[in-house]
């Protein structure tokens, strides 16, 4: 089995051939893995994560979706950064794409689910742009992924309060790195999707905990976590009362702009948090 050159994978990258000569799915699916985890951001970001995502997109990995779940999501517990929020991101596809072809089972997602959170809850890297490494943003791959399984139908009204719980958690955690690069409206934009779910059962509850953790601020310097907090509240309030769009994941073709059923509860309560630390606010 040859290694692909850079010119069959740019023929891949632009859908121009399905598998290499000589190669089985599982070959290519080995070798894009082994390439998320590379540190040079040609290799991983402008390489390897196109062409997974065109694959998985497309429908050209169906049938194995399972396998390669598992061989991404163990990616969140490699010792390198980037490989972490690469395997994340390529995760959401596979659970995006078994949104169309239910080809998983329940208790499958949800255990990616639950390794995803292991991961995302604890990450203490959480540095944007590199520049020797390139995007690592691990708070905003993780939301796209936390967004992904807020979009599974596989997800139970429980499972997406616990969504909306993990997201405030990871909002919360004490850190010294304020969220850029619209970090803030990626975190806003999952929450969001989750809220738009008509099964979801309780869309403010997740919200008490952050309530209480502002009150208890006490005068000083603003803490990175509530600079990060407060800001993706405010985004997430716009997002809330204009609704919001995804990709449809069988057509790739944008929906409307959806709203929450109880939007006007959710803005209440987002606002009433936000009070908490702008007191100003109507």
């Amino acid at each position: 089995m040859t290694a692909p050159t850079g010119d069959v994978w740019a023929e891949v990258l632009a859908g121009d051939m399905a598998v290499p000569s000589g190669w089985s799915r599982e070959d290519l699916v080995t070798a894009l893995a082994g390439m998320l985890t590379d540190p040079d951001p040609a290799v991983r970001d402008d390489t390897a994560y196109p062409i997974f995502a065109l694959w998985i997109g497309r429908g050209e990995l169906d049938g194995m979706l399972a396998w390669v779940g598992d061989t991404v999501s163990g990616l969140q517990a490699h010792p390198e950064i980037w490989a972490r929020t690469f395997g994340t991101m390529i995760l959401a596809w596979v659970v995006r794409r078994d949104a169309v072809t239910g080809e998983l089972d329940d208790a499958t997602v949800r255990r990616w689910r639950d390794d995803f959170a292991g991961w995302w809850s604890a990450e203490q890297d959480l540095r944007g742009y590199d520049p020797e490494y390139g995007w690592l943003h691990a708070v905003a791959h993780g939301s796209d992924t936390l967004r992904a399984f807020g979009r599974s139908p596989r997800m139970s009204p429980d499972d997406l309060v616990g969504l909306l719980e993990l997201a405030a958690g990871r909002l919360m955690t004490p850190t010294d790195h304020v969220l850029r690069d619209q970090e803030e409206d990626r975190v806003s934009y999952a929450l969001a999707s989750v809220l738009a779910r008509e099964d979801l059962s309780d869309p403010v509850g997740w919200l008490v905990p952050v309530r209480e953790a502002l009150a208890a601020g006490t005068p000083g310097p603003v803490p990175a976590w509530v600079s990060n907090t407060t800001r993706t509240l405010a985004s997430l309030y716009v997002a809330v009362h204009r609704g919001v769009r995804w990709y449809d994941p069988a057509t790739q073709e944008p929906s409307g702009a959806t709203p929450p059923s109880r939007a006007r509860e959710i803005l209440d309560a987002i606002a009433e948090t936000l009070r908490v630390a702008d007191y100003y606010l109507g």
